[in-house]
């Protein structure tokens, strides 16, 4: 069987609104996560370990931090002279030009860029989950199957099944129905973001979505300004499994949608210990990153770590418990920080406590000061401290679980 034509295109314009402070100035593909890594990384090096090297990022929504990351796709050896990785942000001249209006819209503005590229497949990921998969395997069981769309497909807890799209199989794996975040899910199987077209398929049907919503709006000659089209959930995969073309790829490993203060949390927590969720060290799926250059950690006399990642260059002179802490980190002596997420060159000064709590880059917790607290409840956004990104919490200062410390008020 002649190897495919495949075009990946990832996901990453939207604004992350969920994540509060964290995403008011950066995309949410480009949240530090891990320590080191940012969350378009697991994709990506999903990518380059999968050998797909004609990669587009569809990118709009504070777009400079996350371009200025990318680097040219030099770190997932992406950085080609045919093929490789390019960044498509909206654009004005077109009939389909614009700004996204959701994740459909967003292939249907890019779709001349799509035709002229003349896949044979098209893979759509989204850029902010957390996983790791080799692409390879729904590639070639999408190709046995004959499928219009294979949906890669995952179990989460019943309660979280209506945030997602969810997904009802048959036999040999064909999508029986499709419910875009619906009040009450028919299951608990819901759909990762990972879909594989049939690059014919899925183009003749935007070209289709977007005549009808013209024609319905009664201006068949505007193009799909309106945004009609909006998000895959709402047209696209409910046709396409109407048509029974849809088949199901089942991801039984570790997946994470940390579009939330929450599971963001959660899943960063998820990697400590014996057993993490995902071996960030397996040198047979290395994740990669782009990164600056920083010395070793440094852990003086009289500090403590226990079942925590410690960035590079950070420096620990205090105590620090089951924790996540970016590169540059500063823990003086006498501060605690314990379950807490703590970005790139934040710093906790003498007698702070941080426990709950996320800090943004460079963020500043004063001498004495207390920014959340302990709690046995699941980690929520009411019991997460969040200090933005810059935010100084004065010495002394009390910030209360689930309180929030904005640079901008």
């Amino acid at each position: 069987m002649t190897p495919p034509r495949v075009l990946t295109l990832i996901l990453a314009g939207g604004e992350g609104g969920r994540l509060d402070l964290l995403t008011a100035r950066r995309a949410k593909p480009a949240m530090p996560f891990a320590g080191v890594y940012r969350l378009i990384d697991f994709v990506l090096s999903n990518c380059a370990n999968s050998a797909l090297t004609d990669v587009w990022v569809l990118a709009q929504y504070q777009p400079h931090a996350l371009t200025e990351h990318l680097a040219n796709g030099r770190p997932w050896d992406l950085d080609r002279t045919f093929g490789g990785l390019r960044v498509l942000q909206p654009y004005l001249g077109r009939d389909e030009s614009g700004w996204y209006q959701g994740n459909a819209d967003a292939l249907y503005r890019q779709i001349g860029a799509i035709r002229e590229f003349d896949p044979d497949l098209i893979l759509v990921l989204s850029a902010d989950h957390v996983y790791r998969l080799d692409y390879r395997e729904v590639i070639e069981r999408h190709r046995e199957a004959g499928a219009a769309v294979t949906i890669v497909a995952t179990r989460v807890p019943r309660e979280e099944a209506g945030q997602h799209g969810v997904v009802e199989v048959g036999d040999a794996g064909r999508v029986t129905g499709f419910a875009y975040k619906p009040d009450e899910p028919a299951s608990d199987l819901i759909a990762t973001e990972v879909f594989l077209y049939d690059a014919a398929a899925l183009l003749d049907t935007l070209d289709a979505l977007a005549d009808e919503a013209d024609a319905d709006a009664g201006a068949e000659d505007e193009g799909n300004d309106d945004g009609a089209l909006a998000d895959f959930g709402d047209e696209l995969l409910p046709r396409l499994v109407a048509a029974g073309r849809a088949r199901e790829h089942r991801l039984d490993g570790y997946w994470r949608d940390v579009g939330t203060i929450e599971s963001y949390f959660a899943a960063q927590l998820d990697l400590l210990g014996e057993d993490p969720a995902i071996d960030l060290d397996d040198p047979g799926w290395p994740f990669r990153t782009f990164a600056s250059q920083r010395p070793a950690a440094r852990l003086v006399a009289g500090s403590s770590v226990a079942d925590s990642l410690i960035g590079p260059g950070c420096l620990i002179q205090g105590r620090v418990i089951r924790s996540v802490l970016g590169p540059g980190v500063v823990v003086e002596a006498g501060a605690t920080v314990r379950d807490a997420i703590v970005l790139q060159d934040a710093r906790i000064a003498g007698g702070a406590t941080v426990e709950r709590a996320i800090l943004d880059m460079h963020a500043s917790v004063g001498a004495g000061a207390t920014v959340g607290a302990a709690s046995d409840d699941p980690p929520s956004a009411e019991t997460i401290a969040l200090v933005g990104l810059r935010a100084t919490v004065a010495a002394g200062a009390t910030v209360a679980p689930g309180g929030r410390v904005d640079p901008a008020g």
